[in-house]
């Protein structure tokens, strides 16, 4: 029996962006990475409220990639929950606690500023 093949990078981005907003991630960035870097099509950006809502968050994500997809993804910082990054591959997420997410800003590194916020 052949394998499935893995969903596109879009569909990954899709499922996660569903997965995020089920499980009430907040503040919920998606930057397209096509053209700009090798490190995958996609990044996301999101906050939880607490240690223990970002690891739920990242647990059920994984779940849900793993269900859904076939995606088997490489998971950083669960059991510590202050920054946990989710690989798929194509698509990484990045997810916080507010104050976490404040002092690293990755978001000023890939997100273009207008010129009222420079």
């Amino acid at each position: 029996m052949a394998a499935q093949p893995l969903p596109s990078s879009d569909a990954q981005l899709a499922r996660i962006l569903s997965s995020l907003e089920d499980d009430k991630a907040e503040d919920i960035v998606q930057v397209d990475l096509r053209g700009r870097s090798s490190i995958g099509d996609y990044m996301v950006i999101a906050s939880g409220r607490s240690t223990r809502q970002v690891a739920a968050i990242a647990e059920k994500l994984v779940e849900r990639l793993k269900r859904d997809c076939g995606i088997v993804a490489k998971v950083e910082g669960k059991d510590i929950g202050d920054w946990v990054l989710i690989d798929t591959g194509d698509v990484i997420v990045h997810l916080f606690r507010p104050e976490v997410r404040e002092f690293y800003q990755l978001e000023k590194m890939w997100v273009p500023q207008s010129p009222a916020s420079r």
